[in-house]
């Protein structure tokens, strides 16, 4: 009940880590699939159909369900401590993020069990995930299961970015803020202003699936090229939004185990601002094979390699900061170090892939599905990886195995070369990408068979890790404060893992790197900017677990309102009553939160006391 009820942004972390666990593997046994379907010519280890559905639900679960909650996992469990805050701003909107999200994509994964499954590709671009096409409920799935976890992303950005601002303690100017809390930062913005335009685009897509509506049919005078447009002005800042978090992730890393102050912190800062506000600027080159014309296309290329200036300057500073540090290889230290070339090759070939007249030749090829699988798993699951054996003493109180975090890394990394990179070679000799089988002689074969032993690989570096926390899980929690002895910012100064509130006494920050400017001036922790007082935290509810369920209730009704009868043989006539009932308990929370006055409780010095052992 602690679990289902709780508003602790720390527990809150944790639940989104294992959500977006489950999904990252289901994500991954789909990939594998993929790949076993691919590694020899014309074969039938799954059918035509089937392929398509596995290839959907992969990108889909991958990105919406697997790469962004385990973000927002890191987030949660680390921007309130980083910014000395006892939690986020809005305790109960953190935790109803959660379980819209979570709903949404159990809806989204209901869809293997009933049997219609999304098979459109994870674009879903019209007329293909009209109705025309998909006459099946999958796109329905996928419609409002989307919707529903896009709720949850989008409250998370606007809670963390009103905490960031306004819950800073004394003397945290924004130029002081770490540098994974900036990226937290700029992503929440991103999400404020890319979600929306998803969330257009899936209800267009919804009124024509359930309506009747022709905001994408030709035919009727619909625009099948708009879903283009709204699918990737939320598309293209969507990839930045997983990435930045990563890039904040590195940075902190690479710092801390070279023993140095981050190179060019302030180009940093607004290398990260630049990168947000272009990632806005290019989603048309996604778009080059579409007709823009002349015109849209060099604008769109050239905004597209602007772009790369921005990230040249962090992987710059990263190398800095390594150059002359004294150096500690840990297990995340190595993702971090590894990340580095991985992205700079997923960057080169978005540059080649950002020349239009190139792009006719690599555009639907193997070429581009190498370049995104080196961005967004290269990047960004290099990067959580990093982050999460980096930060899992203070989430948990328990030090991953570095060994066994060694054998992660070793395995995921080659891994992941041997899958993708031979990719490129194949979309260069004219591999197109979405195709279920190739015939025999077309020079396919080899470089297909090793990118399938590559993602085997990515697997067994994926067990390992589970095994790792199993391991680490049975052993004592007892992680120091600071367990990698070379923390710089705020967090590693209260106990791992933190208590309920945090901070017993809020810190006064007196410098970048907080921590580290403590230690070097020979304190062995912050000075507090408060005497201890009695602190007010937030009641736990059931109510977001409640509207997470209404909102499932509720897709579920309306997707299948129309035929309700031949759902599993079932002879309920109406659906909409389904979909009402699942609104009404929405608005019963809703209702409930309104009138019920809560106002917390507070936990008094003499806890507060006992907790540091009698000394304040």
């Amino acid at each position: 009940m602690d679990w289902l009820t709780t508003v602790d942004h720390k527990k809150i972390g944790i639940l989104y880590l294992i959500a977006g666990g489950f999904f990252f593997l289901v994500g991954g046994l789909e990939a594998i699939l993929i790949r076993v379907q691919l590694w020899k010519p014309q074969n039938d280890f799954v059918g035509a159909d089937t392929y398509n559905e596995l290839l959907t639900m992969h990108g889909t679960t991958m990105i919406f369900l697997a790469a962004m909650p385990l973000l927002f996992a890191l987030m949660n469990a680390v921007v309130p401590l980083q910014i000395g805050a006892r939690d986020v701003a809005f305790p109960f909107v953190n935790s109803l993020g959660f379980w819209t999200f979570l709903f949404g994509g159990l809806l989204l994964n209901v869809s293997w069990i009933i049997g219609d499954v999304p098979d459109a590709g994870w674009t879903s671009y019209a007329p293909l995930a009209g109705t025309t096409y998909s006459d099946d409920h999958g796109m329905d799935y996928y419609v409002l299961g989307l919707q529903i976890a896009g709720i949850g992303t989008l409250i998370g950005g606007i809670n963390f970015l009103v905490t960031i601002i306004n819950m800073r303690a004394p003397g945290m100017t924004f130029m002081r803020m770490p540098l994974f809390t900036w990226t937290a930062f700029i992503t929440s913005a991103l999400i404020l202003f890319a979600f929306p335009a998803l969330t257009v685009g899936l209800a267009a897509l919804m009124f024509d699936r359930l309506f009747d509506a022709n905001f994408f049919d030709p035919a009727a005078g619909g625009n099948a090229v708009l879903w283009e447009h709204i699918f990737w002005i939320f598309g293209h800042p969507e990839v930045y939004i997983l990435i930045l978090p990563a890039f904040g992730v590195i940075s902190e890393v690479i710092s801390t185990f070279s023993r140095k102050r981050l190179f060019g912190y302030s180009s940093m800062v607004f290398a990260t601002i630049l990168i947000g506000f272009l990632g806005f600027m290019v989603w048309a080159h996604h778009m080059f094979t579409a007709g823009l014309g002349p015109v849209a296309n060099a604008l769109f290329s050239i905004a597209t390699m602007l772009i790369a200036v921005p990230t040249g300057i962090k992987i710059f500073n990263w190398l800095f900061t390594m150059w002359g540090g004294s150096i500690k290889f840990t297990a995340a230290n190595l993702f971090a170090v590894g990340f580095i070339p991985t992205f700079v090759m997923g960057g080169v070939t978005g540059v080649m892939l950002a020349a239009a007249p190139a792009d006719f030749q690599y555009h639907d090829s193997y070429f581009v599905v190498a370049h995104f699988h080196y961005v967004i798993v290269g990047g960004l699951i290099l990067g959580i990886f990093a982050g999460l054996h980096y930060w899992w003493p203070k989430m948990f109180g328990r030090t991953l195995n570095e060994g066994l975090g060694k054998l992660t890394f070793w395995t995921f990394f080659i891994g992941f070369h041997l899958t993708f990179f031979v990719q490129h070679f194949l979309g260069l000799m004219g591999m197109p990408r979405r195709i279920w089988q190739y015939l025999d002689g077309m020079g396919f074969n080899e470089m297909n068979m090793i990118s399938t032993i590559g993602a085997f690989l990515m697997g067994f570096g994926t067990i390992f890790f589970i095994i790792n926390v199993v391991v680490t899980a049975v052993k004592p929690k007892n992680a120091a404060n600071d367990p990698w002895e070379d923390g710089r910012t705020l967090e590693w100064t209260i106990p791992s893992p933190p208590p309920e509130y945090n901070f017993a006494q809020t810190p006064l920050v007196r410098g970048y790197d907080a921590y580290w400017k403590e230690k070097m001036d020979g304190h062995s922790g912050m000075t507090p900017a408060e005497p201890i007082g009695p602190i007010h935290m937030p009641s736990p509810s059931i109510l977001p677990f409640f509207m997470g369920l209404g909102f499932f209730i509720a897709g579920f009704g309306f997707m299948y309102a129309p035929d309700w009868g031949h759902f599993l043989g079932t002879d309920l006539t109406n659906g909409h009553a389904l979909g009402i009932f699942g609104l009404a308990i929405v608005l019963i929370c809703m209702l409930l939160r309104s009138v019920i006055d809560d106002h917390g409780f507070h936990i008094e010095e003499e806890e507060i006391l006992k907790d540091l052992g009698g000394k304040a």
